[in-house]
Order: C-alpha cells, then sequence, then structure tokens
C-alpha cells in the first residue's frame, strides 16, 4: 500500500494494516448489492480489519508465546482476506477490478510480512519451544 498523499510506500505495519482494512472497506461499497457480495463483504470486512487488530494485540503481547500466536492469527487473516477478494473478483463484473488484484497483492504482501516474522522469531529464539 502507498501513502495516498505523496504515494510513498508505508513501512509502518499498523499503519500499513489499517490503511488495507479501510481499502477494502472503500472497495466492498462499490461492489453491486447481490445477496452473495453482502455475505462475502461481511467475512472480509472482519477478515480484513483483524489482520491489523491482531498486530496491534501482538505488540502489546504478554510473552513470546502470546506474540507469536497473534502474528500467526494476523498472516491467516492476511489468508483469508485474500481468498474473500478472490471470489469477489472471480463472481463479479467489476469496473474496479485493478483495485480488487491490487488488494490481493497487498493482502498477499501483508502474509509474507508475517510469515517472514514468524520465521525470524522463531530463529532468533531456538532452542526455546515455541510452536
Amino acid at each position: 500500500m502507498t501513502d495516498s498523499k505523496d504515494k510513498k510506500p508505508v513501512y509502518d505495519l499498523e499503519e500499513r494494516t489499517f490503511q488495507f482494512a479501510k481499502e477494502v472497506r472503500r472497495f466492498i461499497k462499490t461492489l453491486p448489492k447481490t445477496t452473495a457480495n453482502f455475505e462475502d463483504g461481511k467475512q472480509l470486512t472482519r477478515a480484513s480489519g483483524s489482520v491489523g487488530a491482531n498486530y496491534i494485540e501482538a505488540n502489546e503481547a504478554l510473552g513470546k508465546k502470546d506474540f507469536l500466536m497473534r502474528i500467526r492469527i494476523s498472516r491467516k487473516e492476511a489468508k483469508e482476506s485474500a481468498y474473500w477478494l478472490r471470489l469477489i473478483d472471480e463472481t463479479n463484473s467489476l469496473n474496479n477490478g485493478e483495485d480488487a488484484h491490487a488488494l490481493i497483492q497487498e493482502a498477499n504482501e501483508l502474509k509474507l510480512i508475517f510469515s517472514s516474522i514468524l520465521s525470524k522469531t522463531k530463529k532468533n529464539n531456538k532452542g526455546r519451544n515455541y510452536k
């Protein structure tokens, strides 16, 4: 995602996940009003917001296990967001399909970032029993 004012990449992950959830909500408002889009949109709204909410919780974690669990949830929710976005994109004739593709790309990038955080945290804590 980029900062809308000057189009520079956002490196603050809390802000980046917030912007992702906000852009998803804006995208959902443009969808055709169908039963499927309503239900899929609700699922997508929950998942996209949960990415950032769990990341914030991870930063306030009570310990490493709690941190790792929250990061795993953030990664899972990013995967789920990509799923719902793809489903919406492939079952609608969207005028703003490029927005859907950009959001899918962002969800995938967030998933990779959270995977990297998990990997590095586990690597830096070798010998400790974190699952």
